[in-house]
């Protein structure tokens, strides 16, 4: 997977194994004088989908990197990180989200920028352990099921949950050049003339890696996928949400109706004209110059 200069690869442990990460290296980007000033984390994690992983956020947090401390993780499942043969659930991901703010964030709060459903888990989180938060900026956070819609009940689904089926179509249809580009296209972005090869190319690596269709395969399923009206409410973090205008099945409505039930913690609610569901690589940019803005406005 493409390696970037001023950043490395590191690797935490967590129950169901190894979680690799990539973050600033401080000698690259901090002068002399800045080296031993302890920079306040930034923590970035992607979205679900056919080989998702931390290339996700790659074009937006080398921005930030003089600036804060990056954590850039693989989920468990994707990327680089360890691909478990499990049932993957819900618990799982709101597990090791939790194990790594833990191990990597121990001086002080993070902010942490999430996508999709991870943002959705992310709400979750930080509704159990808001000590482990300081601000969110989350890009169209929906679990799938919100309002009691079930957004992932089409006819591939049917399929994909027919066992001996299930792996032949994630061959087919998710882990091969034609198939990751059609999901970009279809389900990314709001304009494919923004797809480039080095995108589908970073896709694909991740997910033609040895077990990777357990997880994105439970994902399809809908497994992952719960009500988040459920539980917004409760949440006490500082919070901004982000939502392209044309994203797919998650339309910025759902997002409209579930920042309305929590006005005191969600600060800000922004729809990005002409954009998909993953602004940070459709017009990353943008959503720089708007996560600027609201880091700015969050942390005061």
């Amino acid at each position: 997977m493409m390696e970037q200069p001023g950043f490395e690869q590191r690797s935490i442990q967590t129950r169901l194994g190894a979680m690799s990460f990539t973050t600033n290296s401080g000698s690259f980007w901090s002068n002399e004088a800045q080296r031993d000033k302890a920079l306040p984390s930034l923590v970035f994690l992607h979205g679900f989908g056919g080989g998702s992983s931390a290339y996700e956020w790659s074009k937006v947090y080398p921005a930030f990197a003089d600036e804060y401390r990056i954590l850039a993780p693989d989920l468990i499942g994707w990327g680089r990180s360890a691909h478990p043969i499990l049932e993957y659930r819900t618990e799982n991901y709101l597990d090791t989200i939790s194990e790594f703010l833990e191990q990597t964030c121990q001086r002080e709060p993070a902010t942490v920028i999430a996508s999709s459903l991870t943002a959705a888990f992310t709400i979750r989180v930080a509704i159990a352990r808001p000590e482990l938060f300081k601000a969110l900026i989350l890009v169209a956070p929906a679990g799938l099921k919100d309002f009691n819609k079930d957004v992932s009940n089409s006819l591939f689904t049917q399929l994909i949950r027919t066992p001996g089926l299930d792996r032949l179509l994630y061959q087919a249809a998710v882990a091969n050049e034609v198939a990751i580009r059609l999901f970009l296209e279809q389900q990314q972005f709001a304009n494919p003339k923004r797809i480039y090869s080095e995108m589908v190319d970073a896709y694909l690596e991740s997910a033609q890696q040895v077990n990777a269709e357990y997880s994105a395969l439970a994902f399809v399923r809908g497994d992952l996928s719960f009500d988040l009206s459920e539980y917004i409410e409760a949440l006490n973090i500082p919070t901004v949400i982000v939502w392209g205008q044309n994203a797919k099945f998650t339309k910025p409505d759902i997002g409209q109706k579930l920042a309305q039930l929590n006005p005191k913690a969600i600060k800000y609610f922004q729809v990005l004209e002409n954009v998909g569901l993953t602004p940070q690589l459709e017009m990353p940019e943008v959503l720089i110059a708007l996560t600027r803005r609201y880091l700015r406005l969050l942390h005061s």
